[in-house]
């Protein structure tokens, strides 16, 4: 068992359709068919949404994901139209909220992994391979890849596991040209951000985009991108293969959620607990730390 411990009942805004309640994100649509994303601070681990929210976390996946649009645009379009909420809506979502494109998305998570751990690394350890992607031999938790590699997965519902695909699979399910087109751009994109995060003293281990069709038939980058929620980000300066690396991201809730501290057995049917003071402080000092890191300037 898995999902919400605690599912929300979205707001209702005059002019708005309320659409689809996500782990994190409310998406609505408005009456000229502009999709209204907004961002909670509701956090998930372990294929759960936990009843504990942490403060500020929608408005700086939103501020980080509008930053990183900016650095990449010159790679791929991204879907955003404006950032201010709309009329009538609560004054909680002024930071949170993206006016976005429409579009057709693609049933596809593209993963770029620059770096071996979680999902690629268990399969890596059965068969060499990471999504059918042959590796070297001798690698371990945390190694540097030879190259990066795309390895996408399904997108699954609340509650579920994403589970890897092969190349082959993705080009079977939406067509040889799109395939081609989602692994240039995800890699493409990974590259820049990379780079970015290099300069400023970041790993970026892993992300996953979303991605879909316009209109005019052009692919576009939708959802978030490159925040803590959707990659690994480790500091480089910690950096050891052959462990578990610090990151910047919900490891705290993690590791307490697996401690004999939470009383709580991830492998019952019984959800997980609320999150103690501390442990949702830490959190979100971790996401602020991560969003003045990679752009440079203070949270406020």
């Amino acid at each position: 068992m898995s999902g919400f411990v605690e599912k929300p009942e979205p707001v209702q805004v005059p002019g708005l359709v309320h659409l689809h309640t996500g782990k994190v994100r409310e998406l609505y649509q408005n009456e000229a068919g502009d999709l209204i994303m907004v961002a909670s601070d509701r956090l998930s681990a372990y294929d759960w949404v936990l009843p504990t929210p942490v403060p500020d976390k929608g408005r700086v996946l939103t501020q980080l994901s509008l930053w990183w649009f900016d650095q990449l645009a010159d790679l791929v379009p991204h879907h955003v139209l404006a950032t201010e909420p709309p009329p009538g809506a609560p004054a909680d979502w002024a930071g949170r909220t993206l006016v976005c494109k429409s579009l057709e998305m693609v049933p596809v998570e593209c993963v770029a992994r620059g770096y071996l751990t979680g999902s690629g690394l268990l399969e890596y350890n059965e068969t060499r391979t990471v999504c059918g992607l042959a590796l070297p031999h001798g690698l371990e938790d945390g190694s540097e890849l030879p190259a990066p590699i795309f390895t996408p997965a399904t997108k699954a519902e609340v509650g579920e596991h994403d589970e890897n695909v092969s190349y082959e699979e993705v080009a079977r399910q939406v067509g040889a040209e799109t395939a081609a087109q989602l692994r240039q751009s995800t890699l493409a994109v990974y590259g820049r951000a990379r780079d970015i995060a290099r300069e400023r003293g970041i790993i970026l281990a892993d992300t996953k985009f979303e991605f879909g069709f316009d209109k005019e038939g052009t692919l576009v980058i939708g959802d978030e991108v490159l925040t803590p929620d959707s990659s690994r980000f480790w500091p480089a300066d910690q950096w050891q293969p052959g462990r578990a690396q610090p990151s910047y991201d919900k490891q705290f809730v993690r590791d307490w959620l697996t401690s004999d501290a939470s009383g709580w057995d991830r492998t019952s049917e019984r959800p997980p607990p609320a999150l103690p003071e501390e442990v949702v402080a830490a959190t979100r000092a971790k996401y602020i730390e991560a969003f003045e890191l990679l752009t440079g300037t203070p949270w406020s």
